[in-house]
């Protein structure tokens, strides 16, 4: 056993560092299985909170747990939550300096680190290998265990290497955690790993928060601006197949007016990750991005999630609307389709070997079969995963339970009457022009060549050519049609041969009218409900600004359901902060007295800075603090400068500028100088006079760029605790 952990423990380590008072379904037993050091695979649907599976058992063993990531992006995005919930971890990758990683090394061998993040290649090397033996390692993490089953939708070879992690290391226990995977790939996962009698644990695959909708692809730019225009000042992914494509949309959006950028591997890495991280910082409203973008990219609040264009799985699609709506809150996923999609996708596997071609034609055919299906998203996505959907429906979270789409009667003579078409022009042409025939068109092509005169000519006459092209494409779905060639020419398949003879039952959908579909009231309704909008704004600028400062991504200050609750509830007091979902203690402590000041000012309290003073815990407590950081203070109290403590100590400048914000807040130092010079303190503390040190973007914006963000801050920590000291006079007197 890795060690005998209580449940009240577990809850009490949840409450702390992540603010939740409740663990949810599997997450125990996860944990348990880690802390017992019995090997696991963990299958649980993006937002379901796999994460704190692995972090809550390492910050309760006290040992360093190591996870294997397979993204940069996503290293850093855990490792700054993880700190801001007040957890010691790092991570290892080619971004770090070589001071940078011989620091991280050095907490690591001295157990200052829970959470150790590293890339699955150099995980495997000898030498990260051999530094991992001479460390007390309490278990193996690996994230994105799908990456290691060719069966997966992200088949990584490297991953495949990890095996070696049971050989050299045969009694700390390895656990995988995925958000998509099919039972074939789980026993694969367990498989390649060699685990030993893994416990596997599936959670329940549904998103009801989520509302999905497929539609068939006509005016892609005006369809795109709807969904836009339904969520305003919300970000959003667009997800397209091509380069191209995402180039055309996310200039589209610009043009609108909307903080559009690209994302795809035609980018140079520096664009490639100025665009990611505008959109994490929530400086761009949307991104627009092939389907390489966000694999593992916990970006809370994303409200809706648009693809332009058929994924090449259900597994992909589900990884991929999953970015929606993390925070639990609303969101929208939707799904712009074409027949030509499936023909784009199997141009592009002409190079693949026959037995994985084969597996990924057989993943095209069933989302096509989604695409044009008649049945609940949602059931649909949760019975793919081998799970019955004990609903029946969702009722109102996708369009075919709001009543968006209807069936057509009498489907079998409709299909009867395209397919049928489809053989009287000879099987040689695409699904534009058979729709054409069928209603009827003079158009010259058709005249020429004399099918003006077939049977089949004219049939659908009274139906828009529109509703017909997308009946096409639900026949290809149901595998009645097929395309062939690189000009997708439409052929009748045996199933439909089994059609013409009234051997089938298929299934069409029209749009709906109007005034027959019903509105899903429940998630966005209830996700408002008693939000004082105009508090969240001024709590969203406020964490903007500390993100700023810390130069993290918003959500990792707080997600917007934290925020939507302090905006209901509007907390007057430490405590009450405290109860919030998603208030640790440490976010307490270093951003609750600001946002504790931002409520109590739009309730116009006169008094609240001084009530919140009095309210809140002042410095940041001694046994908060890293080793590290307490090693800098007798060198603080010197005077010198932050180059020099980082070269004594062998720390980079960067992490030895925050042990001095430490360091001022928790001896309430209030002269900057030794630190700044004179005249630019005099600056800071006169523009900080106008107004005020709440923020500090309008402190830098009204001195200018010439003045740094690291000298700003030093100066108005000092300036706080000068107001304190004030206040804790003043309170004597009276």
């Amino acid at each position: 056993m890795l060690v005998d952990i209580s449940t009240d423990r577990l809850l009490s380590v949840l409450r702390e560092h992540w603010g939740y008072e409740s663990f949810r379904p599997l997450q125990v037993e996860a944990i348990r299985h880690v802390t017992d050091r019995r090997d696991s695979v963990v299958v649980l649907p993006t937002g379901g909170g796999k994460s704190l599976c692995y972090q809550v058992p390492a910050v309760c063993s006290g040992r360093l747990a190591v996870v294997v990531s397979p993204l940069i992006s996503l290293m850093k995005d855990q490792v700054d939550s993880l700190r801001a919930c007040g957890v010691a971890a790092s991570c290892v990758n080619s971004s770090l300096t070589s001071d940078e990683r011989r620091e991280v090394a050095d907490d690591a061998r001295a157990g200052r680190l829970r959470l150790l993040y590293v890339a699955p290649e150099r995980l495997v090397t000898d030498r990260m290998l051999d530094f991992l033996a001479d460390v007390d390692v309490a278990f193996f993490a690996i994230d994105e265990a799908h990456c290691i089953s060719q069966w997966g939708h992200d088949f990584r070879p490297e991953y495949r290497r990890l095996s070696v992690l049971k050989e050299r290391f045969a009694d700390v226990g390895v656990h995988a955690f995925t958000a998509t995977a099919t039972e074939r790939v789980r026993r694969d996962i367990a498989d390649q790993l060699g685990l030993e009698e893994p416990a596997i644990l599936v959670g329940d695959f549904d998103r009801p928060n989520l509302t999905y909708r497929v539609q068939r692809r006509t005016e892609r730019f005006k369809q795109i601006e709807a969904v836009v225009d339904r969520h305003p000042q919300e970000s959003g992914i667009v997800y397209c197949i091509s380069r191209r494509e995402v180039d055309e949309t996310a200039t589209a959006l610009r043009e609108k007016g909307l903080k559009a950028v690209a994302y795809h591997a035609g980018l140079s890495d520096i664009e490639r990750h100025r665009n990611q991280d505008a959109f994490l910082e929530d400086k761009a409203q949307v991104v627009v991005a092939t389907v390489a973008f966000g694999m593992g990219i916990d970006k809370s609040n994303v409200r809706y999630v648009v693809h332009l264009g058929m994924p090449k799985s259900l597994e992909h699609y589900q990884q991929e609307a999953g970015r929606a709506g993390r925070d639990g809150l609303e969101a929208e996923c939707i799904l712009f389709y074409s027949g030509s999609d499936i023909a784009l996708w199997k141009r592009m596997l002409n190079e693949s070997e026959p037995e994985a071609r084969a597996a990924a034609e057989a993943s095209l055919d069933e989302i096509a079969r989604y695409c044009a299906g008649a049945t609940c998203r949602h059931r649909t996505l949760v019975e793919h995963f081998d799970q019955p959907f004990e609903k029946g429906e969702c009722g109102d979270a996708c369009d075919v339970c709001l009543g968006e789409v209807d069936l057509v009667p009498d489907a079998l003579i409709l299909a009867q009457k395209i397919a049928s078409c489809v053989v009287r022009i000879g099987q040689r042409y695409g699904a534009e022009y058979a729709a054409m025939v069928l209603t009827g068109s003079n158009d010259a092509k058709i005249v020429q060549s004399g099918h003006h005169r077939v049977s089949t000519f004219g049939l659908l006459k009274h139906e828009p050519k529109k509703a017909v092209r997308d009946w096409i494409d639900q026949l290809l779905g149901q595998g009645y049609l097929r395309k062939s060639g690189d000009y997708g020419v439409l052929q009748v398949t045996p199933q439909g041969h089994l059609l013409l003879k009234g051997n089938a039952s298929p299934k069409l959908l029209r749009p709906a009218p109007e005034k027959s579909k019903r509105r899903r009231p429940s998630a966005i309704d209830e996700g408002w409900a008693g939000v004082d909008r105009e508090l969240f704004e001024s709590l969203r600028t406020l964490r903007a600004e500390f993100a700023e400062e810390r130069n993290v991504p918003p959500y990792v200050v707080f997600n917007d359901a934290t925020l939507r609750d302090l905006a209901r509830q509007k907390p007057s007091s430490r405590d009450a902060f405290l109860e919030i979902r998603g208030v640790g203690q440490t976010k307490a402590d270093v951003f609750g007295p600001r946002f504790l000041v931002c409520i109590r000012q739009h309730l116009g309290n006169e008094h609240a800075k001084e009530e919140v003073s009095q309210a809140a815990t002042p410095p940041v407590p001694v046994n908060g603090l890293s080793a590290g950081a307490l090693a800098s203070f007798p060198l603080f109290r010197t005077g010198i400068s932050v180059e020099e403590v980082a070269a004594r100590l062998d720390r980079s400048v960067s992490t030895v500028q925050r042990y001095l914000v430490d360091y001022l807040r928790a001896e309430r130092v209030m002269d900057p100088t030794p630190w700044v010079d004179q005249a630019t303190a005099d600056r800071i503390h006169e523009a900080a006079s106008a107004v005020g040190t709440d923020m500090l973007r309008p402190i830098r914006e009204r001195l200018g760029e010439d003045v740094s963000y690291g000298a700003i801050r030093v100066v108005v920590e000092c300036l706080r605790n000068e107001e304190e000291e004030k206040d804790d006079s003043l309170q004597k007197i009276d």
